[in-house]
């Protein structure tokens, strides 16, 4: 028996604000953090595993102490029981009454929780010395189904009918699993698009964009419409008239200011509009999903848990699920919208803009390619290039395309170096002092 010695906290910043990295309508000055957990035990193996919850900054101090609330459900537990039933242990912190009574089933515990979720899925995945979205490709669908809680999903999806899906990928398991290694998976690319950016530089990252390779790019909108006009045809200009531009509001505008908003800038033919308006508005985005038709609606990434997924799905406000990998309670409630999203039949374009969640959540949706939806149609995995060099296993895009990651884990885990010269100590500050 192995047990869990140390459940181990850090803040880190970095101060991405001082150059307008990541900079959109709503937030305009983001410093890129991650508030940071290590589970460490006592099994001779001396394996660890590592998550995180994104946040922009001065969030930092109260998810870290959110992560550090948990420390007392995780100390002394026997890990290889939490580890075989990872269904379970997503319950037993999810269940704890007196913090899901913050929520529930949302915001900064959730988030917390979900680091925690995603901390075991990294040591398990390292045991089992496989990269997590080929250890969860490997488990048979009824242990897929376990790990799912369809509490308050019954009316849209249920264990047997989530079973069937698991079940219709298996034979194609293997096949997919090889082709994903050959070819890797569709990328998009938001990095010519931050608000903050000059227009040589957008016209020159849209270029270099088209070159390297990316089928479709992604720019901020939002803050003035005749900027968004005059960026948009800059950006049209640069790549052509038939390549995709997908936008991005960042939950700008109300109902109507969407729908008009969107329609000034139909002439540009954008791919979706991401983020129009709340992320809890599911009939304002139904709203304006009709409003805006044939341009399609895209949201997610700050969307709260399975139910908000639920409900927007059935209310046809989204026509693009973007997960999240440290958005909702972990890798298990994003399993149950992935499954979501394949009996309504929509895609999944995962969001990734921020530290470390390009590493997090390409094995998500490579896990949907080999055992979930089973295709790759109409589904990209947004990249942005800032800040891999920090990660002990970086994701490698090349011609447009995540290469499948082959090192054991989930890829979240930190080089010790940078988590020592990005704890936060007021040191670094951009927009976070």
């Amino acid at each position: 028996m192995s047990t869990i010695v140390s459940v181990d906290t850090r803040d880190i910043r970095f101060p991405t604000s001082l150059a307008l990295d990541g900079s959109d309508a709503m937030n305009t000055d983001p410093d890129y953090s991650a508030a940071y957990l290590v589970i460490r035990t006592d099994a001779p193996d001396g394996l660890e595993g590592h998550a995180f919850v994104f946040t922009i900054g001065r969030g930092n101090d109260v998810q870290v102490a959110a992560l550090e609330t948990l420390r007392g459900h995780l100390l002394g537990r026997d890990v290889d029981t939490l580890l075989a039933d990872m269904g379970a242990a997503s319950r037993l912190l999810t269940h704890d009454s007196q913090l899901r009574w913050l929520g529930p089933e949302k915001g900064v515990m959730h988030m917390a929780i979900g680091a925690a979720v995603n901390a075991l899925w990294d040591l398990r995945a390292k045991r089992a010395g496989q990269p997590l979205w080929r250890h969860l490709a490997s488990l048979s669908p009824e242990e897929l189904v376990s790990l799912v809680d369809f509490r308050y999903l019954s009316d849209a999806i249920t264990p047997d009918e989530a079973l069937a899906i698991f079940r219709a990928a298996e034979p194609g398991r293997a096949e997919r699993a090889a082709r994903l290694e050959e070819i890797g998976y569709p990328a998009y690319t938001t990095s010519p698009g931050w608000l903050g950016y000059s227009d040589e530089k957008l016209d020159r990252l849209c270029r270099e964009a088209v070159a390297e390779g990316f089928p479709q790019i992604k720019l901020k909108v939002g803050a003035d419409l005749d900027d968004d006009r005059r960026r948009l045809a800059i950006a049209r200009a640069a790549v052509g008239p038939d390549f995709p531009i997908a936008i991005d509001a960042n939950q700008r505008w109300d109902v109507a200011d969407a729908v008009a908003w969107v329609s000034a800038l139909a002439e540009f033919d954008p791919a979706w509009i991401e983020e129009p308006t709340s992320p809890d508005d599911i009939l304002g985005h139904a709203a304006i999903a009709r409003g805006v038709a044939p341009v399609r609606v895209a949201t997610g990434e700050h969307v709260q848990n399975r139910i908000v997924f639920k409900q927007l799905l059935q209310a046809g406000g989204m026509d693009v699920m973007q997960i999240d990998a440290t958005r909702v309670g972990g890798v298990n409630e994003n399993i149950a919208n992935l499954l979501l999203a394949a009996k309504f039949g929509v895609p999944v374009c995962p969001h990734a803009g921020g530290v470390g969640l390009c590493e997090a959540v390409q094995h998500l949706s490579m896990f949907d390619y080999v055992a979930v939806s089973g295709t790759m149609d109409g589904r990209m995995i947004e990249y942005v290039d800032h800040l891999h060099e920090h990660f002990a296993t970086p994701v490698v895009v090349e011609r447009g395309r995540y290469l499948a990651p082959a090192a054991p884990g989930a890829g979240t885990e930190m080089l010790p170096d940078s988590i020592e010269a990005y704890t936060w100590t007021g040191a670094h500050a951009g927009a976070s002092a």
